[in-house]
């Protein structure tokens, strides 16, 4: 089988973005690895930039966006600040979708040779706020396609660790069963009600700082959330979703996102909102 790490030969141009073995050991183990670096220190001042302008000016850019998260801007003060899309109203956020330091790694953890962007997403915790991202599982929000094979990367802008409320996951979960959906801005724990008692006793969250620039890979199953920002300091993170390039639609009940044409019920997830974002083939020789 031809693998995203076959087509990747120590004298290209990919050979530097790769996972290191034990990252990658980490990720097929326990279905998250980090800290990758993404960004040196000019670039990630030019992403945090772009964030900072777009949450600033979220609420005229909301129409052109996929999604802002409702209940954020109802409370403000209480959920953190969420949005799906920004890729679409700014170029340094669109030209991550592509950056090789984003792709590659993300297509050696799919095990894939052609990498397709699903959508991007921003969390913006501001300093002392108590905003929570619940205990869930990506593939419960995305199960309108089939099969689900995506990995995720979160890219942190600012040192994120406990006091302001990095990501933590839960090792092995990735091999779990798919767990309900929950609401955005539900309790961070509110997903232990739905936790059969094997799987209470399997729940040991593992925190993980990450300095600013660099990010985590988690597989779609993994169990994964964050508490409050404690600290003085912002924590904002860019998200980034992948897939494997055959993904099919299995709902077509309405578009897939905000402002994308209707796809019917088995075909193939693509078109410019879901691109080709890497495609080692077509560089290999």
């Amino acid at each position: 089988m031809h693998s995203a790490s076959d087509a990747m030969g120590e004298g290209d141009e990919t050979a530097r973005y790769r996972l290191r073995e034990d990252r990658l050991a980490a990720f097929e183990r326990d279905g998250f690895c980090g800290p990758i670096p993404v960004l040196d220190a000019a670039r990630l001042r030019r992403v945090r930039d772009a964030v900072d302008l777009v949450i600033a000016r979220l609420d005229e850019l909301e129409p052109r966006l996929y999604e802002v998260e409702r209940a954020h801007a109802d409370r403000p003060g209480e959920v953190v600040c969420h949005f799906l899309g920004g890729w679409l109203v700014d170029d340094e956020l669109r030209s991550l979708v592509f950056d090789l330091a984003v792709t590659v790694p993300c297509a050696q953890a799919l095990g894939v040779d052609r990498l397709r962007f699903w959508h991007d997403q921003v969390f913006a915790k501001p300093p002392h706020h108590p905003g929570v991202v619940p205990w869930h599982q990506d593939e419960s929000y995305w199960t309108r396609v089939q099969p689900i094979r995506h990995v995720t990367m979160n890219l942190l802008l600012d040192d994120a660790d406990a006091t302001n409320g990095c990501l933590q996951f839960v090792p092995g979960s990735h091999r779990w069963e798919l767990l309900p959906k929950l609401p955005f801005d539900a309790p961070l724990e509110a997903i232990l009600a739905w936790l059969p008692p094997a799987r209470r006793a399997q729940f040991a969250p593992r925190p993980v700082p990450v300095p600013a620039g660099h990010a985590t890979l988690h597989h779609a199953r993994t169990l994964h959330g964050s508490g409050p920002n404690a600290s003085a300091r912002p924590r904002r993170a860019v998200v980034l979703n992948y897939m494997a390039p055959d993904t099919r639609v299995a709902d077509a009940s309405a578009p897939l996102l905000r402002g994308v044409p209707l796809l019917p019920i088995g075909a193939l997830v693509e078109g410019p909102h879901f691109p080709i974002a890497l495609d080692l083939r077509a560089e290999s020789p």
